[in-house]
């Protein structure tokens, strides 16, 4: 029962007890009657007034009770004039303001702490105390390769590969760098934040890509510079040498003058062919800039089948061609020597991959928007080999340079291409390239 109903009650019990004594007396003590009347009439008038004075900080109370219930710090109560009253509503009207002002700065915060997210060039992964993602940025989104809108609800241990198993080993605090079949380089953190007193992870994506490659790039073209310098002199002046003892042949006996030649000619040759293993990586490092102009990518595709053809009937590779529109002429904008160049590393490779038992080379082309797949079915990527690729001087063949995917790499990004290498249906490898920039 409500405080101001037990007051009136207890009030009607006192008075109606006071009224049953004055009837009681009315006959033996009239006088007395009089006054116990006068002074009941009296007492009704004090109580009700400290009635309602009591009523005031009940209804205060109750006021600002429903007030804070309903989230509303804009109510304020006016001084009154009882000074009891007047101290409550002071304090009230200052713990309202104080509410009301950590309101706005937390509502400002959040605001801005969600455009800071949502404008990061990191990607950024809240997650719930599931491990499900709760909320992703755009940068997350095009890290992951997903829409936004479907990451919430999945849990970030299931998302595809490479990254599902990456986030789901990702302890606080301890960066992974994960390197993507687009060639892309990020570097993921997890760490902890509270909410509602309770821990909740978020994880940190940083492209790495640019710093890396530049970093690799000046690595390597300091290195290549001075290697091709140094052996490059070295073998002009040799191969001069070897060149001016053939006189020398002559004065030799007969016996003698054919193993004197061959020796010759097999350092010139090696030297010749070191002069040429050098120049493969100086040609990395002085990859020009592309000159795009329409060319037709069937038509590119086809003369490098006719040229892999007698490596590929030795290996007993079968090419099957699913090219769009039957073959028609599919024009894209790119350099042709440059683009020829790249696509004739990635078949190497296929073939390569599948070795001497045979295989298979799929060639996909679609229209569009325009796009190239070269699949094979030979010896499927690694986990370990997948986050080596693309790397300067890595190679799993004996006696790979490991500037093939490199310079690959660099003539597609320079054109603008995105490409991906990685393991498709079945354990096969395909290589896509999207031509349309």
């Amino acid at each position: 029962m409500p405080l101001r109903y037990q007051l009136l009650l207890f009030l009607v019990l006192l008075y109606g007890l006071l009224a049953v004594l004055l009837v009681a007396v009315r006959a033996t003590h009239p006088a007395l009657f009089v006054a116990g009347e006068v002074g009941l009439a009296l007492s009704l008038g004090l109580a009700w007034h400290l009635y309602r004075g009591l009523l005031r900080p009940v209804r205060l109370i109750e006021a600002g009770t429903a007030a804070l219930a309903a989230q509303d710090f804009s109510l304020k109560f006016q001084p009154v004039g009882q000074p009891e009253l007047d101290r409550l509503a002071a304090v009230y009207n200052q713990m309202l303001d104080a509410l009301r002002q950590e309101r706005i700065s937390q509502h400002e915060q959040s605001v801005l702490l969600e455009r800071l997210v949502a404008a990061s060039p990191a990607g950024i992964l809240l997650l719930n105390f599931d491990g499900q993602i709760s909320q992703a940025n755009a940068a997350a989104a095009r890290a992951l390769g997903q829409p936004a809108a479907s990451l919430p609800g999945q849990p970030a241990a299931a998302l595809p590969a490479p990254w599902g198993p990456a986030l789901a080993a990702l302890g606080a605090s301890q960066p992974h760098t994960l390197r993507l079949p687009g060639g892309q380089t990020y570097r993921a953190v997890a760490a902890h934040f509270l909410d509602r007193g309770f821990q909740r992870r978020f994880v940190v994506l940083e492209e790495l890509t640019q710093e890396i490659r530049a970093q690799e790039k000046q690595t390597y073209e300091q290195l290549i510079r001075l290697v091709a310098h140094e052996v490059n002199n070295s073998i002009g002046a040799v191969n001069s040498l070897l060149g001016s003892f053939r006189h020398y042949a002559p004065q030799l006996t007969a016996a003698d003058r054919d193993d004197f030649h061959q020796g010759l000619e097999v350092s010139i040759t090696r030297n010749t062919q070191l002069a040429d293993f050098v120049a493969a990586y100086a040609r990395l490092v002085r990859l020009p800039p592309p000159a795009p102009h329409p060319l037709d990518l069937h038509q590119l595709l086809r003369g490098l089948g006719q040229l892999l053809a007698p490596q590929s009937a030795a290996l007993g590779v079968a090419w099957h061609w699913e090219l769009a529109a039957g073959g028609a002429p599919l024009w894209v904008q790119a350099d042709s020597q440059q683009l020829t160049q790249a696509l004739l590393n990635v078949a190497k490779n296929a073939l390569e991959a599948i070795g001497p038992a045979g295989g298979n080379v799929w060639v996909r082309t679609t229209a569009a928007p325009p796009t190239l797949s070269i699949e094979n079915d030979g010896a499927p990527l690694t986990p370990e080999v997948s986050q080596r690729l693309f790397t300067p001087f890595f190679s799993t063949k004996p006696g790979g340079q490991g500037i093939g995917l490199v310079l690959v790499r660099d003539i597609l990004l320079a054109h603008g291409f995105a490409f991906r290498l990685e393991a498709g249906p079945g354990g096969r490898t395909a290589f896509s390239v999207a031509l349309g920039g």
